[in-house]
Parts: C-alpha cells; sequence; structure tokens
C-alpha cells in the first residue's frame, strides 16, 4: 500500500501542488516568496555542510510558520542544555516563519525544501541529522519517506488531529496511514489525539506513542517570566482594558459595534485593538472605521502603550507586542475565531484574562481547555459576544472566577518541553 501512494503522490499530487504553487506564486507575494526559498535551501545546505556531514550531531526542527515555532523554542532551548554541542537547523514552510523567527539556539535556518523524493534525498545525505523533528501536523510525506531510506530517525511533537481533520476520511486515511506509520516517535498534545493518530496508523506500525502535552504552555510561562512586577498585581487593579488581538476582518463584524457601545458608554473601559495585519492599509481602515462611530482611536506609533488622557482606542500599528499587551488589561477577545481558527489564546490567559473567541476554535487544545476550565468563552455572533463581555465587565465575581480559570489551565500544562526533550533523546 506504501508503494501504491508513494507513486500517486510522486506521479500526480506533488507535481500537482508544485505547478499550482508555480502560477500562484506569480500573483501572491507569500507564495513566491516561499517558493524561490526553497529552491535555494540546497544551495544554502551546502554552504553550512561543504562536504556530507559524517561528525556533527544535528537536529533537525520543522515548524510551519511563526506560531508553530513557539512550541519548537522551548524544545531548543532544552536540547541546547543537554547537549550544548548539538547542530541545530530549524525549516520554515511559510515566510512568516522564515522572516520573523530569530533565536540564539539555532544555527541553520532554511525553508522546507521541495517535497521532490529526489531532492528530500539530497539534502538529508548531505546534512545527514540525527533526527528529523516535526511540529504539530506540517508533516511532508517524501521527506519522511526519505528519512526511513536512509535510517535517520522522525519524530512528530504537538501532535493534534481535530475532530473533522481530513486525514480521518476513508481516502486520505489509508493515505496518511502510509505516512504517519513511517515516522518512529508521535507525541500528541491530549489523550484524545493520542486515541484519533492510532486509528490512523497501520495495524502493524511499530510507531512510539505517548501523550507528552503541548510545549507551548512553557514558552507562554517563560514571556510571562519577563512580567513579574505586574504579575505580583491583583488583577482587578488593573485598568479596565479590553485586549482584541490578531483581529481578521471576519471578526470586525462580530466584535467592533459591541466594544464601541461598551467605551462611548462610561464603563471606565478602554479598547486595545490589535489587527492581524497591521500594516498601513489596514491601519488606515480601522482608523476610518472607529471615526465613523463617532470615536477618535490613537495608533500605538504615536503614543506608545499608554494612551493620552481621554483617549479610549488605541490601534496598536507594531507586530510582537500582544504578549506584553495582555497584563495591560482585564479581558481579552482573540481573533481568528470566525475565519481560520483562533489564534493563541494562551497568553491572554497566563496573563489572568478571561478569553472570548469565535466559533473555530478546535485548532486549539488550549482554547478547549479554556471552555472546559470556565476560563473561555465561545461566541457565535454580536448578540452573544456583547452579553459575555458586558456581564465580564460588570460582575466581578463571575469576572474573577474566569480569570482564576484561565491563569490554572496554563499552569496545570506546564512540564510538556522537559518530556519532549526526554522523549527526543531516548526514543
Amino acid at each position: 500500500m506504501k508503494y501504491f501512494w508513494k507513486l500517486v503522490y510522486n506521479i500526480f499530487l506533488f507535481p500537482v501542488i508544485y505547478l499550482l504553487a508555480v502560477i500562484l506564486a506569480l500573483f501572491n507575494w507569500k507564495i513566491r516568496t516561499g517558493l524561490i526559498g526553497r529552491l535555494r535551501t540546497y544551495s544554502e545546505l551546502k554552504k553550512e555542510f561543504p562536504q556530507r556531514n559524517r561528525d556533527r550531531l544535528v537536529y533537525w526542527f520543522h515548524a510551519a510558520s511563526h506560531g508553530e515555532f513557539e512550541q519548537v523554542k522551548p524544545i531548543l532551548a532544552g536540547l541546547k542544555e543537554i547537549e550544548p554541542d548539538c547542530y541545530c537547523i530549524v525549516s520554515f514552510f511559510s515566510p512568516s516563519g522564515y522572516n520573523n523567527v530569530e533565536d540564539e539556539h539555532i544555527d541553520c535556518k532554511i525553508y522546507l525544501p521541495l517535497d521532490f523524493p529526489w531532492n528530500c534525498r539530497r539534502v538529508l545525505r548531505r546534512t545527514r541529522p540525527h533526527k528529523l523533528i516535526f511540529a504539530e501536523y506540517d508533516v511532508w510525506p517524501n521527506l519522511v519517506w526519505s528519512a526511513e531510506k536512509l535510517k535517520i530517525p522522525t519524530t512528530l511533537f504537538a501532535a493534534r488531529l481535530q475532530k473533522k481533520s481530513a486525514k480521518g476520511w476513508p481516502l486520505l486515511r489509508s493515505f496518511y496511514s502510509q505516512v504517519y506509520g513511517t515516522i518512529n516517535s508521535i507525541y500528541t498534545v491530549g489523550e484524545r489525539d493520542h486515541i484519533a493518530v492510532k486509528r490512523i496508523l497501520p495495524r502493524k506500525s511499530k510507531s512510539i506513542i505517548r501523550v507528552l502535552g503541548n510545549p507551548r504552555y512553557d514558552r507562554v510561562k517563560d514571556l510571562a517570566d519577563q512580567f513579574t512586577i505586574d504579575r505580583t498585581k491583583s488583577v482587578l487593579q488593573r485598568p479596565k482594558g479590553i485586549i482584541a488581538g490578531s483581529i481578521w476582518p471576519e471578526d470586525e463584524m462580530v466584535i467592533l459595534e459591541p466594544l464601541t457601545d461598551l467605551v462611548k458608554n462610561g464603563k471606565e473601559a478602554f479598547l486595545y485593538w490589535v489587527p492581524h495585519e497591521p500594516k498601513g492599509k489596514f491601519i488606515d481602515k480601522t482608523v476610518r472605521q472607529f471615526q465613523q462611530l463617532n470615536l477618535e482611536p490613537v495608533l500605538m506609533s504615536e503614543c506608545g502603550l499608554t494612551p493620552p488622557n481621554g483617549e479610549q482606542v488605541l490601534i496598536v500599528d507594531h507586530v510582537g507586542i500582544l504578549a506584553e499587551l495582555y497584563w495591560k488589561g482585564r479581558i481579552a477577545y482573540v481573533g481568528g475565531g470566525f475565519s481560520t481558527g483562533v489564534h493563541n489564546v494562551m497568553e491572554p490567559a497566563i496573563a489572568r484574562l478571561p478569553v472570548i473567541f469565535g466559533p473555530k476554535f478546535h485548532n486549539s487544545d488550549a482554547a478547549e481547555a479554556l471552555i472546559e476550565a470556565g476560563g473561555g468563552f465561545p461566541t457565535s455572533n454580536s448578540v452573544q459576544f456583547s452579553q459575555t463581555l458586558n456581564e465580564l465587565v460588570t460582575n466581578d465575581e463571575k469576572f474573577l472566577q474566569a480569570s482564576l480559570a484561565a491563569t490554572s489551565v496554563i499552569h496545570d500544562n506546564i512540564g510538556s518541553a522537559t518530556r519532549v526533550v526526554r522523549g527526543i533523546i531516548r526514543d
């Protein structure tokens, strides 16, 4: 069966994917940048490895994008602590990861090589990693199959399979069983994912499967430690700041008017608005939207994170500030839940904020855990959002219960990074 799927993937599926990428690259700068980067990957590796690697202890990590690297980061740090002389390659699929990630523990940063079998074999022969490690979901078949052929062990950590994942469909399950069944070690986020992964593996699979949790909890905790002074204060002593983070147009349609109504009604509430794309034309559009609702927003680039007295809306036109910003408010709305899937809900949770988000939250195990604990609130429309928001603003008892529940979810799940590092070294 594996031979059949290799033929289908290499003769039909991946050539079609590559052809579509070439066509779309003419119109989309992200696809174009990523494709050019992938075409340069082998030459970049030849600079780092003039000869085939025989002596260096190399670990190759792959993350789809910047968000997935947040799971890799504590693993890199832990691995370097135990094996300080190891050499760590990190590959990215997305330009947002490649362009924005800087980390002292990365020895070589590359784009994921194109998934042609001959290309995968040559990059693996050149680097000869001790282990090839994938984060969460971005597993590429020929890279896995080539590693198996070259006897290079593979690991997938923070593995998740959503309830409605296409990987569970009969035909696709047959394909993915031949991919996942080739991976030597699979570390899942939770017991439900453990069961879901076992369902798609071949019956005679020799893959090691363990439930080791999500290392992103450890990363969020590390970031939170930078704000120790703010953490000692009661959350009720903070200003009534509401942080709307990673906002997409689909989120705007639901939350914009309820939020502006709240800040205009004199409840001492203040709004931090953080667009998913904090670039010029998007910022200008957002400013005009607030002005049409009779509010005059200020930009972070003009006044920093402390707005002038009397201003009720601050638009963040800068990236990389959300983790700090959450410590300046009381309630968070995290975007993405009305479009591609909710973004990072861990950062507001560790900052003791009740977290509201849209209905597409099953991509996040943390969002599911927050709902179960009482610290997360899914919303499907403007009316429901307004009701939840007003209740948290006016009811201190409910607010404090949700605040405690949110931060408890993070603290109860810390320690995964250590377990994953141990697994990578031992399995």
